[in-house]
């Protein structure tokens, strides 16, 4: 995931704790500095305190001591845009008889100097880990087609084979059933997995159609399959706890994840969402049309929330096949659809005075997707600080996505190649806005 600003969670650290911590070992260190300047002070401008749960302790006692603490400890507090105040050095208190003396104040340049030096290593040590985390975070090398990875495993294995499916996975508990599948979370080498059984022989075409899609588009975008067995009408893919992506709502109210429940994150969802998009529609097998999309709920059912925070399509039962050049195009579902979710082509065109008929319902093309991304993107984006100045700046993607005319559309690409423009873009403001606080 592109990080757009210092102070941003990233996987399971967040450097919201890590800025500000930095910033206090610099005044400790600068503290010690001042109490070693002071140390000979004549008049005894540090004492030794009584050993605590964290060693011995130095403090400064005399007026001038703690001036120079006073002053280094508003600068390093102090924020862009506050107005300038008056030092501490200038506002000395007025019982107290003299100020630095003349081989005082060369030290207390160099302090500031270092002061200023130790900001500036701290913004390259940021800059330098954040780079080493980008590239920890690049998409490891694919397994090749016929082999899985997941989790922590280091090497590809072969997909698993009926014999090994029977005799290895053991199944523990329903966690989902639709028209088509029957899903049991279930346990493989001691690692969570997901057994689905075909539901009914009626839906065996449908079964063995999203079979053949998970076979073919194994990809970063797709849920992983582990293996199948079409003897039995099974088939087992990566399990991910937090289940699909009509719970990102409910999942990002809980306080273990509220460093992600961020304008980055969501926007970061959204454009994970479109990158399926755009596989589907550029897929390896040609353009696929996602039509298990009719309403919202439905749409977001078929897609996984990762362990990561990133989206994979689960469902690919209903993918049917567009080809421009033959003039071959499709149509989801043989009932009549409504509602304004679904695309102005796919509702029934010739009123209600006339019963709705299979077989004159026009077919239509990928752009029922890109109909559909403002609607899905609204829900990921959600409602937090941040996310309506996201919106503005996608507002005229988005209208172009509703246009009536499903060729004066964008393509998925386009749209992504816009989202990602508006995360560089809004990152790049919040980075520029952070490296001149440091």
């Amino acid at each position: 995931m592109p990080i757009g600003h210092p102070c941003v969670f990233f996987g399971e650290i967040s450097i919201q704790i890590l800025c500000p911590f930095l910033r206090q070992v610099m005044f400790l260190l600068l503290k010690g500095s001042i109490i070693e300047l002071f140390i000979k002070h004549p008049n005894g401008d540090v004492k030794e305190s009584a050993p605590s749960s964290r060693g011995w302790e130095w403090s400064c006692t005399s007026r001038v001591c703690q001036q120079v603490e006073m002053e280094v400890l508003s600068l390093l507090m102090s924020t862009p845009g506050e107005p300038t105040r008056k030092s501490n050095m200038e506002r000395r208190h007025p019982e107290s008889g003299q100020g630095l003396t003349h081989r005082e104040v060369p030290r207390l340049v160099g302090l500031l100097l270092t002061m200023a030096l130790m900001n500036a290593l701290l913004y390259l040590c940021l800059d330098q880990f954040f780079s080493s985390l980008r590239h920890s975070t690049e998409d490891p090398k694919p397994c090749p087609h016929g082999y899985f990875k997941m989790g922590q495993m280091k090497n590809c294995s072969p997909w698993l084979s009926c014999k090994e499916l029977r005799a290895e996975v053991r199944q523990l508990k329903c966690t989902g059933e639709g028209a088509v599948k029957r899903v049991f979370l279930s346990e493989w080498k001691e690692r969570k997995v997901a057994l689905s059984h075909l539901t009914s022989l009626k839906m065996k075409d449908d079964f063995l159609h999203g079979l053949q899609m998970l076979k073919s588009l194994q990809s970063k975008h797709i849920v992983t399959l582990l293996g199948y067995c079409e003897e039995d009408n099974t088939l087992l893919t990566e399990y991910h706890p937090l289940g699909s992506l009509s719970n990102l709502e409910e999942i990002l109210n809980l306080s273990k994840y509220q460093n992600v429940n961020t304008w980055q994150h969501r926007l970061q969802l959204a454009m994970d969402y479109i990158g399926i998009i755009n596989y589907l529609h550029r897929s390896p097998l040609g353009t696929l049309v996602m039509c298990d999309s009719n309403d919202l709920p439905k749409t977001l059912s078929q897609y996984l929330l990762t362990s990561n925070f990133s989206i994979v399509a689960n469902d690919l039962d209903a993918l049917p096949l567009v080809n421009h050049s033959s003039g071959m195009f499709v149509k989801c579902g043989h009932r009549e659809l409504h509602g304004d979710f679904v695309a102005p082509e796919q509702l029934w065109p010739y009123g209600e005075h006339r019963p709705f008929h299979d077989d004159l319902m026009p077919s239509y093309d990928e752009k029922i997707d890109i109909w559909k991304i403002p609607d899905v993107s609204n829900f990921l984006l959600g409602h937090i600080e941040g996310s309506d100045m996201v919106r503005f700046h996608l507002f005229d993607i988005h209208k172009a996505c509703k246009s009536q005319i499903p060729a004066e559309r964008p393509t998925a690409q386009d749209i992504l190649d816009t989202y990602q423009k508006v995360f560089n873009s809004l990152g790049d403001t919040v980075t520029s806005q952070t490296r001149e606080m440091l």
